[in-house]
């Protein structure tokens, strides 16, 4: 924080200070400016309400006695201009108690129950949800940022009014920025552009989203700034001239269509202009809509009326007409957007909304009462707000930790510029380059687990498709299908992104778990024991000093390679020496040579087939421990596995079970006569065969042979000796053998 503390109040005298003026000799709120608080709140709280509102300015200033800004100010004027802005919004007097205590959890002494004791429990929930973490425990900065957003996003998501606390605290902060050393500006800077200034956008609140960019801009690129608001003050100048003509035709032609409307001109801010410029590649004199024109009118037929009379007035750009009456943006704005051809050529942006209109895409959220409870439905924002905090609750159930969290939650935070359709005609709003993967997660998390095809505008297409305005998508499920872990680079929106994720963790820590206790079990046999006759003091011993919680995290580690199975399993068998027999369920066993791993090929992902030397079953083969990947099956003669021969306490005795449950690659090379059709019959004997060809690559040998590359599926050897036997019997095929693991391609 910017303040010094010298000296910290205690819970028990700032109790009785918000009980009753203050009675020493120095008065904690001389010097602190608390006319304009005082004037708003007169306009809308009752007395009660006021007095708390006093009782509080005077709790906090004693807190923060003897505590200053960087400026040097009194700390207690901060929380005051905090307050001020919240009522600019109509906050109720437990938010604006709150906004006065906000720091007080942090910078002092005063405990969450004393504020709860003094000003009630929802004021103290306020103040909690908006202090950061005490004593994080985390390895960095960013980290210990990321823990503290995911807490205050949580808080958030029960009530509203932390976030707005919490945006009006950046604010005040933004707006006294000067004051500190030019790198904390940066990073400030650069926080509330990337966080702040989007989660004001989320929730409407217009007017403080276009500030916090503002203020963002100008302390992130100040030469930048300083350039283009100079650039800008010489062009209102030059197209005053241009600005007044469309004013006064726009409001000469409205009245003669019956509209009784407000029209006003808008600039466009500085950082808007310098994203233009950036996005496009364009130059100053380049960005032609720095006008704008906004007309308020009173009701939504009256907003199309509008529409008419201006197309009739100027034409307009084609491709620029935007409809968010009908489908309002995710945050709740509505208008109608349109571009026309003003004066002399130049293009101006006009917008066209009701008054209530207006009053949301200024305020959004902080126009409605959601943390009031209503006996009428939802309104519209409402319920759209409602939606997206309950989202983050899903979202932290399912990232793994804040810094995940939060990185799925700033996907989320930019607004969605893609609309489309379910077949029953509901509208899904999603980001920008959303795919159909996208969208069967946001219809319901069980349909993106499932999704295997889907229909857009009544066509088959892939799942990676990038979905456009007014696309209708169907999407197909499979009672046995599951996420594929690469739709990760492609999907766009957090959910998708969560619930693929936390889907990938938990099945591959089940299957490590299943793989764990198969290794330790093989491990075991060499010293006489099995898991099974270990007992829970055995158990107990072990896990302390290993320093894990329970055997399953054992597990995992062994599955995942994290942990060697021999190694573990000397170290219990030596827990057992230690113990005596009493450690084991009945006498131990001789030792004995260790059975091998079978394996069935639909493990999952505990266990992969090395993609080097594709073994199939039949072959001779060992496993491979790769740390934090699980288990590789690699041939026994496969390169790779030389150059780990170092570690042999990594390769574990592998054997293929009698019957296997799935289909294995394998590749083959045929060298063939260059005459026509050959690659016709080659295709017609696999596919006799009852083999399916996944990947086919052609290289030529002179002017009269080809060498043609397949990637086969086949059940087992004997399967692919069949199949090899078949294409060798056609005529033109010269040679034909598998490829060796330092012969494979891509495919």
């Amino acid at each position: 924080m910017e303040a010094a503390a010298p000296q910290m109040p205690t819970p028990t005298t700032l109790a009785n200070a918000a009980a009753a003026p203050h009675g020493g000799e120095i008065d904690p709120l001389e010097g602190v400016d608390l006319s304009t608080l005082r004037r708003r709140v007169a306009e809308y709280l009752k007395e009660d309400d006021r007095e708390r509102l006093e009782r509080a300015a005077r709790f906090s200033a004693e807190a923060h006695l003897g505590q200053f800004r960087s400026s040097g100010e009194p700390y207690v004027s901060h929380p005051v201009a905090v307050a001020e802005i919240l009522t600019e919004w109509h906050l109720d007097a437990q938010a604006l108690i709150a906004a006065l205590l906000h720091d007080v959890m942090e910078d002092t002494e005063i405990t969450k129950q004393a504020i709860a004791d003094a000003f009630g429990k929802v004021s103290a929930e306020l103040v909690d949800g908006v202090s950061k973490l005490d004593k994080i425990e985390a390895r960095t900065h960013e980290e210990a940022q990321a823990e503290n957003f995911r807490k205050m996003f949580l808080a958030m998501a029960r009530d509203v009014r932390v976030i707005l606390i919490k945006l009006a605290d950046r604010l005040h902060n933004m707006r006294t920025l000067d004051a500190v050393r030019p790198e904390k500006q940066r990073r400030v800077a650069r926080e509330t552009l990337e966080l702040y200034a989007p989660i004001a956008n989320r929730l409407g609140l217009n007017n403080l989203y276009r500030e916090l960019q503002e203020l963002s801009f100008r302390y992130l690129h100040p030469m930048r700034y300083r350039v283009l608001s100079k650039a800008v003050r010489a062009a209102r100048g030059n197209r005053r001239e241009i600005v007044g003509k469309l004013l006064g035709a726009i409001q000469e032609r409205l009245p003669t269509w019956q509209i009784d409307a407000e029209v006003w001109g808008r600039e466009k801010h500085v950082y808007g202009i310098y994203r233009k410029m950036v996005d496009k590649h364009l130059t100053f004199s380049q960005v032609l809509d720095i006008y704008g024109f906004r007309i308020v009118v009173k009701d939504i037929p009256t907003c199309y009326l509008t529409l008419g009379a201006l197309h009739e007035l100027y034409k307009p750009v084609p491709g620029k007409f935007k409809d968010y009456i009908a489908i309002p943006k995710a945050n709740g704005y509505q208008s109608l957007h349109t571009t026309l051809f003003g004066p002399y050529g130049t293009p101006v942006e006009v917008q066209i909304r009701t008054r209530e209109m207006n009053q949301v895409a200024d305020s959004g959220v902080a126009s409605h009462w959601l943390y009031k409870e209503s006996e009428g439905p939802l309104s519209d924002i409402q319920q759209r707000t409602h939606n997206w905090l309950q989202s983050l609750i899903e979202l932290q159930s399912t990232s793994g930790d804040s810094t995940e969290f939060l990185e799925h939650v700033k996907i989320d935070l930019f607004p969605g510029e893609v609309f489309v359709f379910s077949p029953k005609g509901k509208i899904f709003n999603l980001p920008r380059g959303a795919t159909v993967v996208d969208f069967a997660y946001a219809v319901h998390t069980d349909i993106g687990n499932r999704c295997v095809a889907c229909r857009i505008n009544g066509d088959l297409m892939p799942l990676r498709t990038e979905l456009k305005n007014g696309d209708q998508v169907e999407v197909v499920t499979a009672s046995h299908a599951s996420p594929n872990p690469a739709w990760l680079s492609y999907v766009r929106s957090g959910k998708a992104r969560a619930q693929i994720r936390h889907f990938l963790k938990t099945a591959q820590q089940e299957e490590s778990v299943a793989l764990g206790e198969r290794l330790l079990a093989q491990a075991l046999r060499a010293h006489g024991l099995t898991p099974a006759a270990l007992n829970k003091l055995v158990w107990d011993r072990f896990l302390r000093d290993a320093g894990a919680r329970e055997k399953n995290d054992i597990y995992t580690d062994i599955g995942l390679g994290k942990r060697l199975p021999a190694v573990v399993a000397k170290r219990l068998a030596t827990v057992v020496e230690s113990v005596g027999v009493e450690g084991v369920e009945g006498q131990p066993i001789r030792p004995r040579p260790a059975g091998a791993i079978l394996i069935r090929g639909s493990e999952g992902m505990a266990v992969q087939l090395a993609r080097c030397c594709r073994p199939i079953p039949g072959d001779p083969i060992v496993g491979l421990l790769r740390k934090g990947q699980g288990m590789e099956v690699h041939l026994n003669d496969c390169p790779n596995l030389s150059r780990n021969r170092a570690d042999r306490e990594r390769w574990v005795d592998v054997e293929w079970e009698s019957e296997t449950e799935r289909l294995f690659d394998v590749q083959i090379r045929v060298i063939t006569e260059n005459r026509r059709g050959v690659l016709a019959k080659i295709a017609a004997a696999i596919a006799e065969e009852h083999s399916n060809i996944q990947h086919v690559s052609m290289d030529g040998e002179g002017a009269s042979h080809h060498q043609i590359y397949f990637t086969l599926q086949v059940s087992d050897r004997l399967h692919l000796a069949r199949l090899m036997r078949a294409v060798r019997r056609i005529p033109e095929v010269v040679r034909i053998a598998r490829l060796k693991a330092s012969e494979a391609r891509p495919g």
